[in-house]
């Protein structure tokens, strides 16, 4: 059972957000990664039921993403994008009031409130103004707002961009948490995010799957691809243009640049890959 998409494709006018897609999907934590573009957001809304598909079919255990999107919505879990609250509101009335909207019944919708708020870790500011949050703090708002329906299925998209540092490292940890009894997708341009917290990594680039595999497996595909040279800062402002470059550090007037390449660069030595490295070899990104 679980999410099997077979052959999606959607397209927008002329053109093919996702083309001939097919995944299956249990339990546990799934990193969608890929550059800006790739079709990500769109899958997430075809499987949020918010976007139908152009052809082939998403079920959740059987359910049609279409002609079952009511019932899938209430096994379902959607921290979207943009993510918008009542600035005004707590938290918890914040909270409250989508209980309400959700359906959720009367007798144990502060429970669940409460509950919730303790999940994330916000039950010290419940009561605070959601004007007065963080970045991090307002994530852990949307994400307490997809688990009110103790959902078996939870969709979460872009959520660390635009927090710092250790927000994220925050929001990582909180997600990883939370994949007993359920598939968490979690979708994402920033590889770190997926790194220490999915067993399961799909690429993606131009609406289609590139690679389904394992964060491990990827970096071994990446052995004697990755190297370092050191060149003056003129030579590494033009290698940006030429080669894949994914870092650069300064030393004087030395630069060692960090190349992606199955063949090695003149004067450049092999350097253990990082799974940043391994992402950029597979996308081919410049």
């Amino acid at each position: 059972m679980g999410l099997v998409i077979d052959h999606l494709g959607r397209r927008y006018g002329s053109r093919w957000a996702i083309s001939d897609l097919s995944l299956v999907c249990e339990g546990g934590m799934l990193g969608l990664v890929g550059p800006n573009g790739a079709g990500k957001t769109t899958l997430m809304r075809i499987i949020a039921t918010l976007l139908p598909p152009t052809t082939g079919s998403v079920r959740w255990n059987g359910l049609d993403v279409g002609s079952g999107g009511q019932e899938i919505r209430a096994r379902l879990g959607y921290l979207p994008q943009q993510f918008g609250v009542y600035p005004e509101f707590s938290a918890r009335r914040f909270l409250r009031y989508l209980a309400t909207l959700k359906g959720l019944p009367r007798a144990g919708r502060n429970r669940r409130v409460d509950e919730v708020l303790e999940l994330v870790n916000l039950e010290a500011d419940a009561d605070r103004r959601l004007a007065t949050y963080s970045g991090g703090m307002l994530q852990r708002v949307g994400i307490a707002q997809a688990l009110l329906n103790d959902p078996n299925l939870l969709v979460v998209d872009e959520p660390t961009a635009g927090l710092d540092p250790s927000e994220r490292v925050r929001f990582r940890t909180l997600l990883a948490g939370l994949t007993a009894n359920r598939l968490v997708i979690l979708s994402t341009h920033i590889v770190s995010d997926v790194e220490a917290v999915a067993g399961r990594l799909v690429v993606m680039r131009g609406g289609q799957v590139l690679a389904d595999t394992t964060p491990e497996a990827l970096l071994v595909a990446a052995g004697g691809c990755v190297w370092a040279v050191s060149v003056d800062p003129a030579t590494a402002s033009r290698l940006q243009t030429t080669e894949t470059v994914s870092g650069m550090v300064a030393d004087g007037s030395r630069v060692t640049v960090r190349i992606v390449s199955a063949t090695p660069p003149a004067g450049a030595w092999a350097v253990e890959p990082t799974l940043e490295d391994a992402y950029l070899l597979t996308v081919g990104r410049r």
